[in-house]
């Protein structure tokens, strides 16, 4: 579970965000939208420890996995021993991974349907393929709690759906608290029962995702047009959210 009650937060006089307040329950997925610079990145980094809060507090019930947006590593490491990494917390200080933690990895490496990128050397690996080892070794944690900065960014449609059904799955059958942050509103409908739109420093709405993702909200949100669009979808009518450009 995740509450966050009065948070704000602020760099040198500027504040980012304040006043921002939700509740996510065991379970629940939540996804954050917002335009560049609206402190989306930051107050994932506040929920998770990272950074510190000006303001409010933020309670957290549950082991968290966290999946940053960039995952840049300079060193060649294997990503089965990329994934060992997310055992830190049972491994404990001053001590090597175990047998099991390296079971642990490779179960969650064949979830995921990457088991065979074990041996594989990191750098060498594409942008989808490295978010994918990116989630496992968060999973690896064995996480009650998944927190991801706009896990689809900057991948092609092929990987952006792999990624979403990916998630959408480990959701179903974990039961995980989710928190997203993504641009793509379709990605929240996919994902999200609720959402949080980061308008300003001193506006955010909260409520379920029917609510939020709609045109008026969102082109107040970004600043342009909005349309609905029914779309047909393996025998289900589903609706898409797309700007309208001039």
């Amino acid at each position: 579970m995740i509450r966050v009650e009065n948070a704000a937060f602020r760099f040198r006089e500027d504040w980012v965000f304040r006043g921002v307040n939700f509740t996510l329950e065991r379970g629940q997925t939540a996804a954050i939208l917002g335009p560049n610079g609206r402190g989306k990145t930051t107050l994932l980094k506040s929920i998770v420890g990272l950074l510190k809060l000006a303001e409010g507090r933020v309670e957290t019930h549950g082991r968290i996995g966290y999946v940053a947006q960039k995952n840049d590593m300079s060193f060649s490491y294997r990503v089965l021993d990329i994934v060992v990494m997310g055992r830190a917390a049972h491994v404990g200080m001053f001590r090597t991974p175990g047998i099991e933690d390296y079971q642990i990895a490779r179960l969650t490496l064949d979830r995921l349907g990457i088991g065979g990128f074990a041996d594989r050397i990191y750098t060498q690996l594409s942008g989808g393929e490295r978010q994918l080892v990116m989630i496992a070794r968060a999973l690896a944690s064995e996480c009650e709690i998944l927190i991801l900065d706009e896990p689809t960014s900057a991948l092609d449609f092929s990987n952006q759906a792999l990624i979403l059904g990916i998630l959408g799955r480990i959701v179903s059958e974990d039961g995980l608290t989710v928190l997203m942050t993504t641009h793509v509103p379709q990605h929240a409908q996919h994902l999200a029962d609720t959402v949080l739109l980061m308008h300003g420093p001193e506006r955010q709405d909260w409520g379920l995702a029917h609510e939020m993702l709609t045109e008026a909200r969102l082109e107040a949100l970004y600043g342009v047009p909005v349309k609905a669009l029914e779309v047909e979808n393996h025998g289900r009518t589903e609706t898409a959210l797309v700007p309208l450009f001039s």
